[in-house]
């Protein structure tokens, strides 16, 4: 009866993960902000690749907060709440929050991150600003706005999904027609600028694209959290790969799982918001990285720092067999174990070196705690002493 009952619990469960997937194939509302999250996903994780490494991770916290203003503002002017419009707003409103930080860094001696922080919080405090004033006005239309401080997925029309991945691919066009400006500005400005390369519109015109990449974001993550869609992917995919390439790659792959997974699980259970099951999704994708990329992660180097250290012991202990066996005619004397604990600076770890080092073929334990290398460990403890020298 238990085991039954477990088959049945297990049925359901696949019942319900396959309901789930045939909704995100079939259901219009989780279909289309699976695609919309997927496409932000993407474009986010591939230019924000640019920002980790140029060491601007807050800029786009601070353009997302920028956009708020620019979002008013378009539909004070218009008093519609298209998401064309209010996304125009944004674009302009990040777009002149960019260029004012640009210029403060040039032109004054306040520092990258002082710079970011002033244009985040007057940008910002006038968005809310003007979001209190909207708020108050006698007739509704103004309803929905403060929607785009946490995103609300769940009003994204077709429409508006066409519309992201047009503005998507061009904005991947670009980076792809300008890679190798934006990889050598983002690794080396000053031999770019030696080169001939026009270096601030290479800059500006990249930092545009990162503003495209937060506008599309808007409406599905919000103002608040679009930061971590820029960030994560880019560092999640740095833990994993050196090369540029691989990481733009990785970053874009990681931010479309979690613009998935994040919709499919939301869409699971009511009154769970997308946005941030979106940026807990790409946080887990984070962690998971940082703990088990075979590249950086914390286990992976743990287990490389774990068998360099053996290796090591090894080596330490070869040697001194090799130098026992130099002091006998007999090269093939047994040592005990005793003897070369007292060599050794690590006398804990000899035995577990013998052991190694005889899996390895380079000793041999002629009788009961007599141990000598064989011809090939002599060849190997010959090897290493012209490398030394």
């Amino acid at each position: 009866m238990f085991s039954s009952s477990i088959v049945r619990g297990q049925w359901s469960t696949l019942m319900d993960i396959s309901q789930l997937f045939y909704n995100l194939l079939f259901d219009y509302t989780l279909r289309t902000v699976a695609l919309g999250s997927a496409i932000l996903g993407i474009v986010s994780g591939a230019l924000g690749s640019f920002a980790v490494l140029r060491k601007q991770s807050l800029l786009g916290d601070a353009i997302s907060h920028a956009a708020l203003p620019g979002i008013v503002l378009a539909f004070l002017l218009t008093r519609s709440r298209e998401p064309v419009i209010l996304m125009l707003g944004a674009l302009i409103a990040g777009w002149l929050a960019t260029l004012f930080m640009l210029n403060v860094i040039r032109t004054t001696r306040i520092k990258d991150d002082s710079a970011l922080g002033l244009v985040l919080s007057v940008f910002f405090g006038f968005g809310l600003m003007l979001l209190t004033f909207t708020q108050r006005l006698p007739d509704a239309t103004q309803a929905g706005l403060d929607k785009f401080l946490f995103g609300q997925a769940a009003t994204l029309l077709q429409r508006d999904v066409v519309t992201m991945a047009i503005i998507g691919v061009l904005a991947i066009a670009l980076l792809m027609t300008f890679w190798k400006e934006f990889k050598l500005i983002t690794f080396d400005t000053e031999y770019a600028a030696s080169l001939g390369y026009p270096v601030r519109f290479l800059d500006v015109l990249l930092t545009t694209l990162l503003v495209v990449a937060i506008v599309l974001g808007l409406q599905t993550v919000g103002v608040v959290l679009m930061s971590a869609m820029i960030v994560a992917p880019a560092a999640a995919a740095r833990q994993w790969t050196d090369k540029l390439k691989n990481m733009v790659i990785l970053g874009g792959l990681f931010g479309a799982m979690a613009g998935v997974s994040g919709t499919l699980i939301s869409g699971s259970a009511e009154k769970i918001p997308t946005g941030p099951v979106i940026v807990l999704c790409m946080s887990a994708i984070v962690l998971f990285s940082m703990l088990f990329a075979t590249n950086r992660g914390l286990v992976w180097n743990w287990f490389r720092n774990l068998q360099n250290r053996r290796q090591l012991r090894a080596q330490a202990v070869l040697g001194d067999l090799n130098t026992l066996a130099m002091q006998h005619p007999n090269e093939a004397r047994g040592h005990s174990s005793a003897v070369l604990r007292a060599m050794s600076t690590n006398p804990e770890g000899v035995s577990l070196a013998l052991s190694q080092l005889k899996e390895q073929g380079l000793a041999q334990e002629l009788g009961k705690d007599a141990w000598a290398l064989t011809q090939a460990g002599l060849d190997e403890a010959g090897k290493t002493e012209e490398k030394e020298a």
